[in-house]
Formats: C-alpha cells, structure tokens, sequence
C-alpha cells in the first residue's frame, strides 16, 4: 500500500495493530479521523490515553474499574456467596447484559494455554482459591468457553478447590462448543446461567 505521507502511514500502521483491523480498514479510519474537526480527533486521543493512565483493577475480582473496588463488588444487592469465573471483561459484560446473574464475578484474565505459554499462574487463580478458603464464597459458577482450554482451566480449579466446602456448578451447554460467551445471544447466556448443572456431572457428560 502506497502513501502520499509518512504521518498517515504511521497511524494505519499503529491502527492497524488493533485486533480485527486489516490495513485497509486502518486507513478508512484514519482518513475519517482527519474529516472530523480537530477537536473531535482530540477527544479521542485524550479519552484513550486518560484510560490508560487511570484505569485500575478491582481488588476483589480484577475487573476493569476506575476505583479500588468496582461497582459490582462494591453493590449491596450482589448476593457475595456466588462467585461466577469468567475468563475477562468482556465475558463480565455479557452476562451482566442478561439480567439474569446477582452475585459476584472472579476474572481469570485467560485461560490455561500451553500452546499459547500460559499457564496456571499467570491467570488469576491464587486469589480465587484464596476467596474459596476463606469460607466466604457457597458457589463458584465455571462460566469459560467450551473449549478444550476453557475446560482445562475448569478442571484445574476444581482440583485447587474441592477439599474446601464449596459447590461448584458449570453454565449450561446451550453455549455451542467453541463458543466464546460474549458472541452468545442473551437470552441463551441467561438461560444458562439459571439452568447450571453441577460441575462434577459435566465431567460425565
């Protein structure tokens, strides 16, 4: 791809770092980009870099939130005895959208890939056994993909945390193997959540 100016091949080539964006699509951006005002480009520029300035993790779950504790563990309408492990964010998002879960989140940020060279502890597992010890939590919901990685990473807690006095459950299979939760439409994710079956019997199925 030929450009009339190294500036604008930079920011493509920056652009089009994002996952999902192609080099063409890159410079269909950034030539929109200079179309808006100035002003416009700018509170973008500063939105994205006050983010990522300020952004934090909640203590608790390792959301993203903007104060020590996110808004979810910190809400006294949470039932804080049901714990629901997801593998990031965006999987905290799409359950939330269904309307259907009231308890706590505890995200992994992954899932245990040795193709990929993660492996248990770098994943936010300590702290999630650490909770389960504690006696706090009565429930853990296992809410990974179907994958071979997501199950991998289900069975591997389940064995950090099965001496303890916690029921462990696994969201219901009307999630398609392979799927990745935050693609799932939201009432098939809420069914599946309120239709959880116990972990121990998704070992046998």
């Amino acid at each position: 791809m030929e450009f009339s100016s190294k500036l604008l091949e930079q920011a493509v080539n920056e652009m089009s770092q994002l996952p999902g964006i192609g080099k063409r699509t890159a410079l269909r951006l950034v030539l929109h980009l200079l179309r808006q005002p100035k002003e416009q480009t700018l509170v973008l520029s500063n939105a994205l870099q006050h983010m990522r300035n300020e952004v934090k993790f909640c203590k608790s779950c390792h959301n993203i939130s903007d104060n020590e504790l996110c808004e979810i563990c910190s809400s006294h309408n949470r039932n804080t005895e049901i714990v629901c492990v997801v593998e990031d964010i965006r999987d905290v998002m799409a359950i939330e959208n269904t309307s259907s879960f009231k308890g706590l989140y505890h995200v992994l940020g992954g899932k245990i890939s040795p193709m990929d060279g993660i492996g248990p502890h770098d994943l936010n597992i300590d702290s999630l056994v650490k909770k389960v010890r504690e006696g706090t939590v009565k429930e853990l919901i296992f809410a990974l993909s179907s994958t071979m990685e997501g199950d991998t990473t289900n069975f591997y807690i389940f064995k950090q945390i099965q001496d303890y006095n916690v029921f462990t459950s696994t969201i219901a299979r009307g999630i398609s193997v392979g799927d990745e939760l935050e693609y799932a439409d939201e009432i098939t994710l809420g069914r599946s959540i309120v239709n959880r079956i116990p972990f121990e019997t998704s070992l046998k199925l």
